[in-house]
Formats: structure tokens, C-alpha cells, sequence
């Protein structure tokens, strides 16, 4: 019985071949748009989150309390050593470097400029999500010898092999002031290192500005970035970071929390319009093919065929033809998002000029992302769509089951 209704729904779906493939196309349109548009805004939530937690921002961050808001030298991570030691043996943490930020005035002859001093550990910020990922190749600060960002060294005329002076205040309140060899210049998409950053070994930068074993901040990245709450939760809880404050990703940067969660509200809107647009293919064509059929349903009934049958063949053709729908929609966004994944997509093709210099929070908006695909992606639309022509195709099931067999034969 049940093999027999699935084959007279699919010869029922072939009799008005035009409606059926627009309601086809209905269907499939929302589920390629659905897969497309996940795609592009998971592709683009990674570029934001890799961009942001990357090289700045970390996945958890540690500090001296108030040391956000004010940025002095006085509000330092101490016992450093010993603290990163600890760090290094969780097994949750994949990196743990720490940084020193001092602002500084920088100059090659008599006009200095303004500047900003990161201490960083060469080796632990070389990896490809560190601040040296762009330095060139074999280029690292150490031993007297810094990296300039690429605006500020244009800003001051200096090349690799200039000597730059470099004056600030200790962390004792002494002027903190000496000549540094420039390694090398660093192109950034961060505008902080960019425009403002001298980046110098931690070993220097502690020598300078007299903060022996000391550091301003800790950077964590996490194994697993989205167990980041989880990983702060149990760096704090530790005796040896007692009186730190200890903050993940979300809780440093806001703002991108308050992106993803829109970008969560854009792919709703989405599925609204998968749902519209299924409703709609699949109550058109099932009333349609309803209506036209009352003489059939008015014999079949005749001939014995029970209410609930005539019901159930007009369930499994709105089923069917939901289901090929979502399998064209699912086909052709699966492909979309399978042929871009590899080569990326160009957002600044789309915006121009404008979006390849966009900025936020100080560093460049990634304008090349890679769409990607989850399966509850296709799961939702698959679902949205055979829970969508299911309720279409109840009144059309009601009212045919409810005919008067001679009644609808006169029609």
C-alpha cells in the first residue's frame, strides 16, 4: 500500500510537469540560499575570529586588575617565569607568550615621534597566528635589534641597518632611553603595529623599561578556541594566578560576540525565506492539483479508496516534491560553497576600494574568507522544508478526503 501511493504520487507530480518545476525551483532557490548564505557568514565569522583572536587578542588574556583601563607600566604581571612555566604544562594551552606595551618616543635624528613599544617573545609570536607571522623571512628582534612597522618606518625614514633612538619612562619612574638597530620593517594588518609599533625582544623591552621577570600581559591561545571560557575558568581557579584577572576572548572583545550572534540573526532571516518560499511552491501546486483532480478523487473514493488514503497520496506528493526541491537547493549550495572553499572568495570585489582598507578595533577587516559548511546547515533547511510541505498540504488533504464521492464525479 505504501509503495503503491509513493508511485501514483510521483506519476501525479508529472502530470503538470511547468508547476511542478516552478515550485521545484521555488524550494531549491531557498535551500541554495540558505547553504550560501551559511556558508559565506560562517566563512567570514572564521576570517573575523582568526583576525581578532589571531595575533592580538588571544583566546584568554591575563593582566594585572585595571590594567585595560589605565595601561600603566606599574600594573604588571609578576613572577613571569615561573607563571608561563604553569601555563605551558596545560595541556588547553597551545601557546602562552607575554607582552610588555610601552608607549615611547622614537626618532632617527632630532624629530621623534610617537610610538608604541611591544615586548614580545620572538619565538612564541613567529607561528602563523603570531605578530611576526608578516615579518620577513629570517628577520626577528633580539639583542638590540627591533622590527618597525611598515606606516611608522615610512613616517621616519628608516631602513633595515638604521639606528633608532628610542626614549621612554621605567617602570621606576627612570628615563628609560637607548639605540636599537632596525632589523627589519614589518608590514601589519593590525594598525596599532602598523602606525605606532617598535617591536623588540621581551628580554629587551625588560631591560629598558625595568621590569625584570615581569610582563604587561599574558597571551593564551587555546587547543580548542572554542573552549576558551572553560580554559579561563580553570587559569583562574589556579593559587598562582590568584589576584590576576584572567578573561577569555568574549569577554575582552565584546563587540565581535554582538558580530557573530548577527550574523547567527542574518541566517534565520534566511530560513524564513526557505520557509515562505516552500510553503508557497508546495500550497499552489497541491491545491492546483487538488482542485483539478476532484473527478479522480471522486472515483477512487467511490471504488472503496478510505478518506485517509486520499489524504496520504496528497502528503506524499507535497513530500516528494519538498524533497527534490531541498535535494536541488542542497546540490547546488553545496556546490557553490565546495567550489569556493578551495580559492576563497574576494569580499573587496564586491565593496571596492572602500573594503579593503575597512578597519575594526584597529585591524584590517578580512575582505578574503573561505565559506565553509556545517551539516546542521543542511540539516535545518532539510528540515524546514519537509516540516513546511508537510502543513502545506493539509487543507488540500482535508478538503479532498472530505468529498462526497458522487459530488465531486458531477464537478
Amino acid at each position: 500500500m505504501r509503495s503503491s501511493t509513493l508511485r501514483l504520487a510521483w506519476r501525479n507530480l508529472g502530470r503538470n510537469r511547468k508547476r511542478t518545476g516552478l515550485a521545484l525551483a521555488a524550494i531549491g532557490l531557498g535551500q541554495f540560499a540558505l547553504l550560501t548564505m551559511s556558508g559565506i557568514t560562517r566563512g567570514y565569522t572564521d576570517a573575523m575570529l582568526e583576525t581578532i583572536t589571531g595575533p592580538m587578542v588571544g583566546h584568554v588574556q591575563i593582566h594585572a586588575p585595571g590594567w585595560r583601563d589605565e595601561q600603566s607600566l606599574e600594573l604588571s604581571v609578576t613572577a613571569l617565569a615561573a607563571r608561563l612555566d604553569a601555563l605551558r604544562e596545560n595541556p588547553g594551552v597551545a601557546r602562552a607568550s607575554a607582552r610588555i606595551y610601552a608607549p615611547a618616543l622614537v626618532a632617527v635624528t632630532r624629530d621623534a615621534q610617537a610610538a608604541i613599544v611591544l615586548g614580545i617573545d620572538p619565538e612564541a609570536e613567529s607561528g602563523p597566528k603570531g605578530l611576526l607571522a608578516t615579518a620577513p623571512e629570517g628577520v626577528r628582534p633580539g639583542e638590540h635589534r627591533v622590527l618597525v612597522g611598515r606606516a611608522l618606518a615610512q613616517s621616519l625614514g628608516v631602513n633595515p641597518g638604521s639606528e633608532l633612538a628610542v626614549v621612554g619612562q621605567g617602570k621606576d619612574g627612570s628615563i628609560a632611553n637607548d639605540l636599537y638597530t632596525v632589523a627589519g620593517v614589518i608590514p601589519s594588518a593590525i594598525d596599532l603595529v602598523n602606525r605606532q609599533g617598535v617591536l623588540m625582544s621581551l628580554e629587551d623591552a625588560q631591560q629598558l623599561f625595568v621590569m625584570p621577570d615581569e610582563a604587561s600581559e599574558i597571551i593564551l591561545h587555546a587547543t580548542r578556541p572554542e573552549a576558551a571560557r572553560e580554559l579561563a575558568s580553570a587559569v583562574a581557579a589556579r593559587p598562582a594566578f590568584a589576584g590576576l584577572e584572567v578573561l577569555p576572548w568574549q569577554d575582552v572583545v565584546p563587540e565581535l560576540v554582538a558580530i557573530l550572534e548577527l550574523a547567527d540573526v542574518s541566517s534565520y532571516i534566511v530560513l524564513i525565506f526557505v520557509f515562505v518560499a516552500a510553503a508557497a511552491g508546495v500550497a499552489n501546486t497541491m491545491m492546483m492539483a487538488t482542485f483539478e483532480r476532484l473527478h479522480e478523487f471522486g472515483m477512487l473514493l467511490a471504488l472503496g479508496a478510505t478518506p485517509a488514503r486520499i489524504m496520504r497520496l496528497i502528503v506524499a506528493e507535497a513530500a516528494l516534491l519538498g524533497l527534490l526541491g531541498v535535494a536541488l537547493g542542497t546540490l547546488l549550495g553545496a556546490g557553490f560553497v565546495a567550489a569556493t572553499r578551495g580559492s576563497g572568495l574576494n569580499l573587496a570585489a564586491l565593496g571596492g576600494e572602500a573594503a579593503a582598507e575597512a578597519t575594526w578595533q584597529g585591524m584590517a577587516i578580512p575582505i578574503h574568507i573561505f565559506p565553509r559548511l556545517a551539516a546542521t546547515d543542511v540539516l535545518v533547511g532539510v528540515a524546514a522544508v519537509a516540516v513546511t510541505s508537510l502543513l502545506a498540504a493539509l487543507w488540500p488533504a482535508w478538503h479532498a478526503a472530505r468529498l462526497e464521492p458522487m459530488e465531486a464525479m458531477r464537478s
